[in-house]
């Protein structure tokens, strides 16, 4: 029977992963699996956390760059990361898997405020958590979110689910000749300016010492391997 290497990990989704083969939108097809994948994993008593991105609906960074105001293109993002959120939800939760949503911007007709307490009470209880509205400030991207997230709940490992299968020195998906690496130090990814996260996330990562595991979302059974630790995907630590 398998065995999980991690108590605690966050999984760290892009929006634009929920789209599917659609240009824009979610798809209940891609929430069905990611549900799936997350309840073999509860099964395995592993605690999950989850961040998700609004690549799928808007992202802050592109609505400011077409000339909206900066801070209010991330809150316009933030409160998108919610339908996703949201949408998980209830995908989870169809599929058995008990879950909470914790939003860092209070709606409380929707769902509970996040508290780092509430959280780890809610992992604790077998629920996966569900980490909305980013850090519920401007200027902070999902990637960061996830990294202060999995921070605030002491998580064994942050996994990056991602279109692809690792890390790669140039987009696999516009360059054949791309190369994919299968470990990476935090001052690499910095030095070369891989896009992995963000910069501020991997220094977050960098200063605590918090493992980052790049893997690809769409091959079943790919994040039971990745807390089993089997060697998939890109391992970035120090």
């Amino acid at each position: 029977m398998a065995k999980s290497k991690y108590r605690r990990v966050l999984l760290k989704l892009s929006g634009e992963a929920l789209m599917g083969d659609a240009a824009f939108g979610i798809s209940t097809a891609v929430l069905d699996c990611v549900a799936k994948e997350i309840k073999e994993l509860i099964a395995l008593d592993v605690q999950v956390a989850l961040v998700i991105g609004a690549g799928n609906i808007f992202r802050g960074v592109s609505g400011a760059s077409s000339g909206m105001d900066r801070a209010a293109a991330d809150n316009m993002g933030m409160l998108a990361t919610m339908i996703n959120a949201l949408a998980l939800h209830d995908a989870l939760e169809r599929h058995g898997v008990p879950a909470r949503v914790l939003s860092a911007i209070p709606m409380l007709t929707v769902c509970e405020s996040f508290s780092r307490q509430k959280a780890i009470h809610h992992l604790r209880k077998g629920r996966a958590v569900i980490f909305g509205a980013g850090t519920g400030n401007p200027y902070f991207t999902t990637d960061t979110a996830a990294m202060l997230r999995a921070l605030e709940i002491n998580a064994d490992l942050v996994c990056k689910a991602t279109r692809v299968d690792g890390v790669y020195d140039k987009d696999p998906l516009k360059h054949r000749d791309a190369v994919k690496f299968d470990t990476l130090s935090y001052d690499e990814v910095l030095r070369r300016h891989l896009k992995v996260m963000d910069a501020a996330a991997i220094s977050l990562a960098m200063d605590n010492d918090t493992a980052i595991l790049v893997i690809d979302m769409n091959t079943p059974g790919n994040m039971k391997k990745a807390v089993c630790g089997e060697a998939i995907g890109t391992l970035i630590r120090g």
